[in-house]
């Protein structure tokens, strides 16, 4: 079945794209979520209106994404934790805990765009990656001091 994308989905495609998948799928998923319409002749027309739409869109949601990527950049956010012996962490510093940290410091940021490979268990200085849209990312600078 061909269907026209309303959204990105991953492995499938861009926002506007018109692509076959099959029929399962985009009665059971694409089509009910709201991902994608049936590309049929009445959508196809409006594709063309919501292509110009759409870049549009596209085009702001970059330049957002770019000016939220320089704001998280130039933050430093600051982790108190308890810590023992050797500087080693009573628990962990997560993606959960940067998100609340960069919150506090205005900048509304989804956990799962943090990507902390792994959680933090030790004071120091540390670069985290975000990702804020899939073509701009920013670089969180995390100090962890003990408490």
């Amino acid at each position: 079945m061909k269907v026209i994308l309303k959204d990105d989905v991953k492995n499938v495609g861009q926002i506007g794209d018109m692509v076959a998948v099959k029929d399962g799928y985009a009665r059971n998923f694409l089509i009910p979520k709201g991902f994608a319409v049936e590309a049929n002749p009445k959508n196809m027309r409006a594709l063309e209106h919501e292509k110009r739409k759409i870049h549009e869109a596209v085009r702001k949601a970059k330049t957002g994404a770019e000016n939220l990527a320089a704001r998280i950049t130039a933050a430093a956010v600051t982790i108190k934790a308890k810590a023992g012996e050797e500087e080693k962490l009573f628990g962990a510093v997560t993606a959960m805990d940067l998100a609340e940290a960069l919150k506090n410091e205005g900048i509304e940021v989804d956990r799962k765009r943090i990507m902390l490979e792994e959680p933090i268990k030790r004071l120091g200085s540390y670069t985290v990656p975000v990702r804020i849209h899939p073509e701009v990312s920013a670089h969180l600078s995390v100090q962890v001091v003990a408490e």
